[in-house]
């Protein structure tokens, strides 16, 4: 279908002159309306207003200018119906060929500091939306082009094929423009469900900043593959990207090398990447179906990844490792060394020594993440017939806002231990019991029923390891319900222990610790992770 007649009317001009300069040398008609009417034509362009166009003016301060037969019987008219041709030759309605669309900025406006309700109101696009969906739903004989990173490409195919754009061209941007006005509805409806009743009594008043929760929650996210399969061979999955990408997330990666990832791969990745992206210091991570196996800082990469892998070798097989620094050569020679074999490595960089020594395992996955430190703004589980939302567990225990409740006063070097077992617990399903010391995990307990099991299951994988408990420390998720896991810690060697508190018990397992002469800190704040 050739394109000789577009209708060019944009909030966002980036790129829109040269597209229309690009359309006017091909042979195109333009038609605009007012500030890019007047952009286009003090650029030299011949361009007919719209109001010059349908006979009729631009109206209620802009309110009404492209709600008219003309403009949409030139969008609508079906180009394969004699019926429909007729009827707008017999009204003199020439046929649009390509609508340029882009909507009143409704995002940017509620983005602003005090935004009005007027404001927000007065900025939600009616004409625009509608000459979008119906070029787009005529997309047979119409082309809707709502991306400025589109122009390009458009121009090229027009000039490639005799100004034509193909089919398969004009379906694809009609499915990204439908998508384009979905997403603006959906915005405005969460933006206005999100606000207290009453807001409306007050539309040139500051409006109340909206509930995180609104009424009605509308999600939007893109699809970047179709993965092998679920959890399990007989699940069908996928992968999908916030629209906004998320600075510093696993969803950000480029895969350097390896095979495609699967479901298990990019979850468990999430779970190490979002561990050790909580360390300021040299940091490794290794993940076990989404469990932290192993956890280590030290003044080096290598010295973190020596004292990680320590932790469970055995677990440590097959897992998932995370840095959160550039991996040098010294880092892969270590795990080619004892043949640790791992799904997929992930780090913010790599060397070009360590990207060569890594390419000869072709089936090892090797992601690039930027490092950063956002968090989902909401947290989402999918349950039967509903879907739970939350705000981010954004709490890192810090020294100044622990509270001592033992007679024993914990050491300086006691304090940095903790803060390392509950940034690592944090990260560890629940019931979570983490033992460390000197900058690493010595063992782990997750996932039990019982937090008494999970300990001794953590002095277990100690044992196994060869790791001395003596004079280590412990981190707990939530507080111990009863004294009997404080005397476990106890008899496996611990000499500090950091928990929330807040149990009706707190009294009983704190004169526990006293008695065994443990050292005991409360943050007040639990990290429950199911």
């Amino acid at each position: 279908m050739t394109i000789k007649q577009a209708l060019i009317s944009v909030s966002d001009k980036t790129g829109v002159l040269e597209f229309a300069q690009g359309l006017a040398a091909q042979g195109v008609k333009l038609l605009s309306t007012g500030g890019t009417a007047k952009m286009l034509r003090d650029a030299g362009l011949a361009v007919t207003e719209i109001g010059d166009y349908t006979g009729f003016p631009e109206m209620l301060d802009g309110r009404v200018k492209t709600l008219h037969p003309k403009v949409h019987g030139g969008i609508l008219a079906r180009r394969d119906l004699a019926e429909h041709m007729a009827t707008i030759d017999a009204h003199g309605i020439p046929m649009i060929d390509l609508v340029c669309v882009n909507l009143y900025p409704f995002a940017a406006t509620i983005a602003k500091a005090g935004v009005t309700l007027e404001d927000a109101i007065e900025n939600i696009d009616i004409g625009g939306p509608a000459m979008v969906r119906s070029s787009a739903k005529n997309y047979a004989g119409v082309a809707i082009v709502t991306d400025p990173e589109d122009y390009a490409p458009l121009l090229a195919e027009m000039k490639a094929n005799g100004g034509a754009l193909q089919l398969g061209t004009r379906f694809n941007l009609a499915k990204k423009a439908f998508t384009h006005t979905a997403r603006y509805d959906s915005m405005i409806a969460n933006w206005l469900t999100g606000l207290d009743e009453g807001a409306e009594a007050k539309p040139a008043d500051a409006a109340p900043v909206p509930a995180i929760f609104p009424a009605k929650l509308q999600l939007a996210f893109d699809r970047t593959e179709i993965l092998r399969y679920g959890e399990n061979s007989h699940q069908q999955a996928a992968f999908y990207r916030d629209t906004t990408p998320l600075a510093g997330s696993i969803a950000a990666y480029t895969q350097l090398q390896g095979k495609e990832l699967s479901y298990n791969n990019i979850a468990d990745s999430d779970a190490a990447w979002e561990c050790v992206k909580a360390f300021d210091a040299p940091a490794c991570v290794i993940i076990k179906h989404a469990n932290p196996c192993g956890v280590a800082i030290d003044g080096s990469l290598l010295g973190a990844y020596e004292k990680a892998f320590k932790t469970d070798s055995t677990s440590a097989f097959g897992g998932i490792i995370a840095f959160n620094g550039e991996v040098d050569i010294d880092v892969v020679n270590a795990m080619n060394e004892r043949k640790h074999f791992v799904e997929v490595l992930i780090a913010p960089s790599f060397t070009a020594e360590a990207k060569a020594a890594l390419a000869g395992k072709t089936n090892l996955r090797v992601l690039v993440v930027p490092l950063g430190r956002d968090l989902n703004k909401l947290e989402m589980k999918r349950v039967g017939g509903g879907l739970l939302v939350q705000t981010a567990d954004d709490f890192t225990a810090q020294a100044s806002g622990l509270k001592v409740v033992t007679k024993v006063q914990p050491t300086a070097q006691q304090i940095e231990d903790l803060l390392f077992a509950e940034r690592v617990a944090k990260f560890v399903k629940s019931n979570a019991i983490v033992f460390c010391g000197g900058g690493m995990t010595l063992g782990v307990g997750a996932g039990q029923m019982s937090r008494v099991d999970s300990t001794k299951i953590a002095s277990i994988k100690a044992t196994n390891a060869g790791l001395s408990l003596k004079g280590s420390v412990v981190a707990s998720d939530a507080f111990f319900p009863f004294r009997d896991g404080l005397d476990v810690l106890a008899e496996a060697g611990a000499t500090a222990v950091i928990q929330p508190g807040g149990s009706m018990r707190d009294e009983e397992v704190i004169a526990a610790a006293d008695e065994h002469g443990i050292a005991m800190v409360f943050t007040g704040a639990r990290h429950f992770r199911h």
